[in-house]
């Protein structure tokens, strides 16, 4: 509940200090949708609330079946400069089900919490390419039975390039620092995304991404891939609307994960 209320009094605190004027802002630029990560940050001054409406994650391993549902999964970000931001993202409400031959068991509650800041180095005012820097800690918010009670932190390097005549390429190659399995000592994660999208006109873009992570914990390393599509409207330079399917191509993936959201200025 607290998670709630603190989600809810953030996106209050955007909507209220919410500028009515965006002459001179640099163009939309958010996260989603898909699992790569834009190189650009929020103008200087201002909020961005960028939140899944519905993400619904299916995965079926070893008999049993876990299904995870995000419902308006919000992530606020802030420009503290042109070229820096700080992001805070928590989910309210998170549910876990898992069934299997034996009955069903489903968890709900807050998610963690995540705490991010974002370095462009280049490519914010434009560009053939850029690039920007992301450091992330997570803080165990979530229940034991829905997170892993443990601080988890890692970071991103964003990378950007315009190919001309509407087509992008973008990969976000990433390493996270994981609690073992065991609940003692750490590990690495090693996940890389590369992705690429076309514009049509200047309200709509289709992208197809492909996602790799190695888990290289000590009890036993994973393997995970995945091939992801999504669309993106904008209709005007400080909204998007999104939606996207990605389909793991292993038993480690989640077979289908579904999520459409949106993303606002202010």
């Amino acid at each position: 509940m607290r998670g709630a209320i603190a989600c809810a009094f953030l996106t209050m605190f955007a909507t209220a200090t919410a500028s009515a004027d965006d002459g001179g802002l640099r163009d939309l630029c958010p996260d989603r949708p898909g699992k790569g990560t834009s190189a650009c940050t929020v103008d200087s001054g201002h909020f961005q609330l960028e939140v899944d409406a519905f993400d619904g994650a299916f995965q079926r391993e070893g008999g049993v079946t876990t299904d995870t549902y995000f419902v308006a999964n919000p992530t606020l970000k802030y420009g503290l400069s042109d070229d820096l931001d700080i992001e805070a993202s928590l989910a309210p409400l998170e549910t876990i089900r898992t069934h299997d031959a034996s009955g069903s068991e489903t968890e709900t509650g807050i998610g963690d919490l995540f705490l991010r800041g974002k370095l462009n180095i280049a490519g914010n005012e434009g560009g053939a390419w850029g690039i920007a820097i992301e450091p992330f800690l997570k803080i165990p918010t979530a229940r034991r039975d829905i997170g892993n009670g443990a601080m988890e932190g890692g970071a991103l390097v964003p990378l950007s390039f315009d190919l001309g005549g509407g087509w992008s390429l973008g990969s976000t190659p990433e390493i996270d620092v994981l609690r073992n399995e065991s609940g003692s000592g750490y590990h690495a994660d090693i996940i890389n995304v590369l992705g690429i999208g076309r514009a049509f006109g200047d309200h709509v873009t289709l992208g197809a991404e492909a996602w790799a992570s190695s888990d290289l914990d000590p009890a036993g390393s994973t393997q995970s891939y995945s091939i992801d599509f999504d669309v993106a409207w904008q209709p005007d330079n400080d909204i998007q609307l999104d939606g996207g399917i990605n389909l793991g191509l292993n038993r480690a993936t989640p077979g289908a994960q579904v999520y459409a959201g949106i993303s606002r200025r202010f």
